[in-house]
């Protein structure tokens, strides 16, 4: 498959047109979708969440086709894990669609109200960005939980996803549409670019009078082009470095545990560990302990010299010299980068200078040491004595999420409902005039 960084400036006519003509009904269904009454907008969520089950057959045969086409192309395992619909996502997907309608409606909230010494009373009213533009790769699942989110908050959504997923987009695309509409939602709400063009992307990038904020999700080529090409705001992340640093007052088999979680749950997603680093005070109880439980499920431990001398008299264990490009890396699979530290501000260090600003992690039993490492690593989620792999909107209790921001404006972390609205001054007077 071309690269990003191999698409042209020059767009096909109908693709533009294509583009033009979805862009113009997702803003007029916009203006309407800012005052949808909750009520609409719930039904709507719980339409799709039926929709995904009893349409279930229909989904998985799109979707087979994406992935029979996928193994022919040489896709690998990550990104075919990514692209794979089964019974069970469906039904995660729709439960993600019902938590998202038991949410709070965050459009319409007014908050920070205060009344000034002349007299005014003003604050602050909760709105809908407009239109939310979102590029991404092999995860249909995307299709929804963009869309669920988009409806709720009162945003119209166009989506763009890869070639890979055009079967399995489309027809989950048509599901949201339907379900929506029986709802009472405005036409063009949700809108799906069904054209694969890649030269497509660079117009979309710029399509200002448009989109309000545009979302890519999917692998650092990606993420890197939209950032760099768009002239509409974008809101960046995704790109996983996790690290967990176990210390030397940490609780062996609770470190254990969470480094196994982190890792192997599942590798290939952007919240799994990548690097664990490890205080050279518990390097000889923990190592053997954390290796002998990876192995079990066949990760590959890539060791600087210290870790691999006190693993290597162990059996049955994957192990290889780390090299400089092992750190900062992210693996998407059973592989880890294992280093041995001398202290926290020496793993403090290996993190600013590695960490993509995603989620880290600190197991200890000593509350100073986890103060010290919650206040001072930079990362969108930072995490003591629990697993990397609850950075998810869901998990955070936001339903789904639209993505994971690892920058810090104008939101950071899992972007749920909230970080899709914005706010507008509202004032109240009796007659006052500016002296």
């Amino acid at each position: 498959m071309r690269s990003m960084t191999e698409v042209s400036n020059q767009p096909t006519e109908s693709a533009i047109e294509e583009l033009k003509v979805k862009g113009k009904a997702a803003k007029v269904a916009s203006r309407r979708l800012a005052y949808l009454s909750t009520d609409i907008k719930n039904q709507a969520l719980a339409n799709i969440a039926d929709d995904l089950l009893a349409k279930k057959d229909k989904l998985l045969a799109a979707n087979q086709i994406d992935c029979t086409e996928a193994k022919s192309l040489g896709m690998n395992e990550a990104m075919l894990d990514r692209l794979l619909l089964n019974t069970s996502r469906l039904e995660g997907m729709a439960r993600d669609a019902r938590a998202v309608a038991a949410l709070s409606d965050p459009v319409g909230e007014v908050f920070d109200m205060r009344t000034l010494p002349n007299g005014l009373l003003i604050g602050r009213k909760r709105v809908p960005l407009g239109v939310i533009g979102a590029i991404y790769e092999s995860r249909p699942n995307v299709t929804v939980d963009i869309s669920v989110l988009c409806l709720k908050s009162g945003n119209a959504v166009i989506l763009r996803g890869g070639r890979e997923t055009i079967h399995s987009n489309r027809a989950l695309a048509t599901v949201v549409q339907e379900a929506a509409s029986r709802a009472g939602v405005p036409q063009g709400t949700v809108q799906l670019v069904g054209n694969t063009e890649r030269t497509l992307v660079n117009h979309l990038l710029k399509m200002n009078d448009v989109i309000d904020l545009l979302i890519p999700r999917g692998g650092v080529e990606l993420i890197r082009f939209v950032a760099q090409n768009a002239t509409v705001p974008v809101v960046t992340g995704g790109i996983g470095v996790c690290h967990t640093y176990v210390d030397k007052q940490a609780d062996v088999t609770k470190a254990v545990d969470i480094v196994f979680n982190a890792k192997v749950q599942r590798p290939m997603v952007c919240n799994a560990l990548d690097t664990v680093l490890v205080h050279a005070d518990i390097a000889h109880d923990f190592l053997p302990l954390m290796a002998k439980e990876l192995a079990k499920d066949g990760v590959e431990m890539h060791c600087d010299e210290r870790a691999l001398s006190i693993l290597k008299p162990h059996s049955g264990l994957k192990l290889c010299p780390a090299t400089d490009a092992d750190w900062g890396k992210e693996f998407l699979a059973l592989i880890a980068a294992v280093k041995v530290v001398e202290s926290l501000d020496g793993a403090l260090a290996h993190i600013e200078s590695y960490g993509s600003g995603h989620s880290e992690a600190i197991v200890t039993e000593d509350y100073a040491t986890a103060m010290h490492f919650l206040n001072e690593v930079d990362a969108a989620c930072v995490y003591a004595n629990a697993s990397t792999r609850f950075t998810d909107g869901g998990q955070f209790g936001l339903g789904a999420e639209v993505g994971i921001s690892t920058q810090k404006m104008h939101a950071r972390g899992p972007m749920g409902l909230k970080e899709l609205t914005s706010y507008k001054w509202i004032i109240f007077g009796s007659g006052q005039v500016r002296p």
